[in-house]
């Protein structure tokens, strides 16, 4: 995933960052909602933690911006505001879920890919594209030129996520949680995955998947 981290004790940034980067996660930081705008209009943000007390304003005041938007960007408050009124204003503002702090970083990951996971099924019911490959999430076809790809379940995942997001680079720990739902001990088993959906789209055609070595993976039209 790619998160944006808005947080303005530096501190608890940093362990966030770094803890989310090290489990295979790109990630962005604001100490501001300026900050935090600025990045959500000119990047491809898949979940948002969100602080509320920060030095411009509170937080929930962003999260009622995006969804006014009409924009379903997964949310996460983080707060060390945790009475019953306080979540309940959260939620109301926009909030998916809320998380008061002290909190413990694999918590937070847990939560953020279940948001993350819930956000995608959501937007299944469109049809993604690139060039000439398509994926119709009502159908769970994958075409290329129109004709159906016979791919098997995991080569249909990665598919999907891939078409989602063109020319962004996946890490392996995020094609693992989007194919099998957990981290796999080998990396023999992803890369099975993946000679499955190249051989599918051909090695001389107009779509391939590029391995950037100690980042990831891309879906790259030519």
């Amino acid at each position: 995933m790619h998160i944006l981290i808005v947080e303005d004790d530096r501190l608890i940034a940093e362990n966030l960052y770094d803890f989310l980067e090290a489990r295979g996660h790109a990630c962005d930081f604001a100490d501001t909602l300026c900050a935090a705008r600025q990045l959500l209009k000119n990047g491809e943000i898949d979940t948002l933690i969100l602080d509320r007390n920060l030095p411009d304003g509170d937080g929930a005041s962003l999260a009622r911006e995006l969804r006014a938007a009409g924009k379903n960007l997964p949310i996460l408050l983080l707060t060390a505001r945790d009475t019953l009124d306080d979540k309940l204003d959260g939620f109301a503002a926009g909030a998916d879920d809320y998380l008061a702090k002290p909190f413990a970083l694999k918590e937070v990951e847990a939560r953020l890919l279940a948001l993350h996971r819930r956000g995608t099924a959501q937007r299944d019911d469109r049809q993604l594209s690139l060039g000439p490959l398509s994926y119709n999430a009502a159908s769970q076809e994958v075409c290329l030129n129109g004709q159906r790809l016979p791919l098997p379940p995991k080569a249909l995942r990665l598919a999907a996520l891939l078409l989602q997001h063109p020319n962004r680079v996946f890490s392996r720990h995020e094609l693992e949680l989007a194919i099998w739902g957990h981290a796999q001990e080998s990396s023999d088993n992803l890369r099975s995955v993946l000679h499955t959906l190249r051989k599918a789209l051909g090695d001389q055609g107009p779509l391939t998947i590029v391995n950037l070595h100690g980042l990831g993976y891309k879906l790259v039209l030519a």
